[in-house]
């Protein structure tokens, strides 16, 4: 294999996007796209200059696709993503990898038992902020955690819920906040600290008249007794991206871009067993670590795919087995929040898989009432696109 063969399911929205860095990327070439919309579909074709579908299946079944970037509605990555599997296909698949841990769970094995790689499309781990601070997490810096939190935001009009019927229904996404915007910054917060052991969660629906939630906040306990808090919501200005992870020997801060690592001399722990002085306090002293620059973004996760299915890499940035972090993480927020009680990790799925059921039975289409742009304009800018 020279080139990496790939085909993009779902081009209706960002998958689009993802097509054409698929262009830019040298290791790789767009062979097809797929939308179940036959005039989208048409439209993204004409445009790219490739083959388009509107069935799935009948991309995967050309045997001519090494790949698959799925970008569809977040209820479908499970089925397609089994079906590339059991045709050999590879997936890189768009946040968040399911709906559900029992989906996710089941996709990483779909994948392991017929030997195919699956990527997530997480790539705010390509940030230097936070390659620095999983680097100092990696080398010991910070110690046996003691304390994570972490504080999210972004602000979407009711506009935005009305621009497609899915969104912001139980039965179209599966969730809202926890499953749409929080993805990316839950898998960040589960890279650094690590996933809790138990969870206690409210989640609100304060400001769009959406079946989902726009609003989450929980408590979090970890297996040595750490503690740790989220919040996230779609309902402010100007956005806010917060986090920070303490450790008995030092801690990490991420303030927008900016991030901190300070090292504790000596441990917190050893001084609160040693000082004589009732007012002393360990000193402090920054960390000052390094990565390598590199290539970030959407685009860095798909040439690493590509390196690692041609044997240039060794590893993907984000595999799906860490993919399913954050999926449990909101899973359990949201079944904590619905049932009034405490939930215990790893997740038990058949009870959050009742609970979508239910939530799912009196789910409605919503009613779509603007054409508005599909694609984060952002990201349409940083492709150089005229539309999207």
């Amino acid at each position: 294999m020279e080139r990496v063969r790939f085909a993009v399911v779902g081009v209706g929205g960002m998958g689009v996007a993802h097509a054409h860095l698929i262009q830019r990327t040298e290791e790789a070439q767009l062979v097809a796209v797929c939308s179940a919309s036959a005039e989208r579909t048409r439209q993204v074709s004409q445009q790219l200059g490739v083959p388009g579908f509107t069935d799935y299946r009948e991309v995967l079944d050309r045997k001519r696709v090494d790949a698959v970037l799925i970008a569809t509605p977040h209820p479908l990555h499970a089925e397609i993503a089994e079906y590339a599997f059991e045709h050999g296909v590879h997936v890189l698949c768009e946040k968040p990898l399911a709906v559900s841990i029992s989906e996710g769970r089941r996709m990483v094995d779909s994948a392991r038992r017929h030997g195919c790689l699956l990527g997530a499309m997480l790539q705010m781990r390509t940030e230097k902020p936070f390659r620095l601070a999983r680097k100092a997490v990696e080398e010991g810096v910070l110690g046996d955690l003691l304390r994570a939190h972490m504080l999210a935001t972004w602000c979407r009009s009711q506009a935005y819920y009305q621009s497609a019927s899915w969104r912001g229904t139980w039965a179209g996404e599966g969730g809202g906040v926890l499953l749409n915007q929080a993805p990316h910054h839950l898998d960040i917060f589960c890279w650094l600290a690590g996933l809790p052991c138990k969870v206690t969660a409210q989640t609100r629906t304060r400001y769009h008249s959406i079946e989902v939630e726009d609003e989450a906040f929980a408590v979090l306990e970890y297996p040595n007794g750490a503690h740790g808090y989220l919040y996230v919501n779609v309902s402010e200005v100007p956005p806010t991206r917060y986090f920070e992870v303490t450790g008995e020997r030092g801690k990490v801060v991420i303030a927008g871009e900016q991030v901190t690592v300070t090292r504790i001399v000596p441990p917190i722990t050893e001084y609160m067993r040693q000082a004589q002085d009732m007012w002393e306090v360990p000193a402090t002293e920054p960390w000052h670590g390094d990565v390598s620059e590199g290539q970030t973004g959407h685009e860095a996760v798909i040439r690493n795919f590509a390196r690692v299915l041609l044997g240039q890499e060794e590893a993907l940035i984000a595999p799906g087995e860490e993919a399913l972090w954050s999926l449990e993480l909101a899973n359990a927020m949201i079944l904590s929040a619905k049932r009034g009680k405490s939930v215990h990790l790893p997740l038990d799925a058949q009870e959050y898989d009742a609970l979508l059921a239910e939530l799912r039975a009196s789910s409605q289409p919503r009613q779509v009432m603007q054409e508005v742009r599909r694609t984060d304009p952002s990201i349409a800018r940083t492709i150089r696109l005229e539309q999207d």
